[in-house]
């Protein structure tokens, strides 16, 4: 499947009839979708996150409509999104328009669905518009979803790791400077090489050297890069085809600057093995946490399991995280269609950190590994 041959309105369409299915199914008499990634997958609008509120109104039967303020009008494409616009100006009472446009479907609502990340100054002002309304989160119907790509998304998302994949490989090489430079500094570059690689945006870009590397979430600072640093470079944006929202990648290589010493390299030895019996585990049928069990089991029989301090994995897509989670315990299990990082790590606070991570999709026949750049330690002279 091309780009070019991606029907995005009839893509489009599809998770309409998706959603007022799930509406049905759930007792759902409306899904009210604001801020967040819910609305750009459904119709390919990113809202701005403006004071000013921006809701669709999806109701069962009803054709969707999206409130919207007026000045932002112009930047929704309504036919592409298969919509009806409902531009509101300064002045009006946008609520007061939302309530209006429920009354087209069961009134009055018993369970109503609102965007988790709606302002929570929009909720309040329509649970006191709607005081008998019970409410949920618009995830317990979109998330599932969107969890299962369809083949257009899992493109997308193979694109999205195929560009994040060049950067990697440059850091591999050694055509990124490291060495006396500071974490800010690499990360400014490694971001410039995404956009580069055909990303539209940065998402984050970490850089974390020596004693830092033992922080999954560093903030890339002033501390610049010397001998025998391990560094944690995890990075991601995202990546869009013509006309289609954008998808995202996420992929964390580590390097040794200079000679790794035994202690860094039987450590790695260990990660790697670790993600190669997640990733080996991926496959219909199987459970989320059954992956983190594989990853986990290698870590803790080496000895390390305290210093994993994270879940296995993340789904990703419109969202850098998003379902299904892969995680202890998870009961959700794999299905063709799910997308997820595999990104099992090891930090020894105030000594050095590691981490290994790729996105893998859930196939008919078992999974593909949608990032490919070597996934040794890879031991760098700059």
């Amino acid at each position: 499947m091309s780009a070019s041959s991606v029907d995005l309105r009839a893509v489009r369409a599809r998770r309409l009839s998706a959603l007022r299915a799930r509406l049905a199914s759930a007792g759902v008499d409306g899904l009210l979708l604001s801020h967040g990634a819910d609305l750009p997958w459904l119709t390919g609008y990113r809202a701005m996150p403006l004071e000013r509120l921006t809701m669709l109104v999806v109701l069962p039967e009803a054709d969707p409509v999206l409130v919207v303020p007026e000045l932002e009008a112009p930047r929704v494409a309504a036919e592409e999104a298969q919509v009806t616009l409902a531009p509101w100006s300064e002045g009006a009472d946008p609520v007061e328009l939302v309530v209006d446009l429920l009354r087209r479907g069961p009134w009055p609502p018993g369970r109503l669905a609102v965007s988790d990340r709606a302002w929570a100054v929009d909720l309040l002002r329509l649970q006191a518009r709607l005081p008998e309304v019970q409410w949920l989160a618009a995830s317990a119907v979109t998330g599932p979803l969107r969890a299962v790509k369809d083949e257009a998304e899992v493109e997308a998302l193979a694109g999205a790791a195929a560009a994040a994949d060049e950067v990697a490989r440059a850091i591999q090489a050694g055509e990124v400077p490291l060495r006396g430079r500071s974490e800010a500094a690499v990360a400014e570059e490694v971001g410039r090489r995404l956009r580069e690689a055909g990303h539209q945006a940065v998402n984050f870009a970490i850089v974390a050297s020596g004693p830092n590397a033992a922080s999954p979430h560093h903030e890339p600072g002033g501390r610049v890069l010397e001998t025998g640093d391990t560094v944690v470079l995890d990075f991601g944006g995202t990546w869009a085809r013509p006309g289609d929202v954008g998808y995202c990648s996420d992929i964390t290589r580590t390097v040794v600057l200079g000679r790794a010493s035994a202690e860094v390299r039987e450590a790695y030895a260990v990660l790697e093995a670790a993600q190669a019996a997640a990733r080996a585990a991926v496959r219909p049928g199987v459970t989320a946490g059954s992956v983190d069990r594989a990853a986990r089991g290698v870590i803790e029989d080496a000895g390390y399991g305290r210093w994993f301090i994270h879940r296995t994995g993340h789904g990703i897509g419109v969202e850098e995280h998003e379902e299904p989670y892969i995680t202890a315990g998870s009961e959700v299990v794999l299905e063709p269609g799910h997308v997820f990082s595999v990104e099992p790590g090891i930090y020894l606070p105030g000594r050095f950190g590691m981490r290994l991570e790729d996105i893998v999709a859930v196939r008919p026949e078992g999974r593909a590994d949608l990032n490919q750049a070597p996934r040794g330690l890879v031991e760098l002279d700059g």
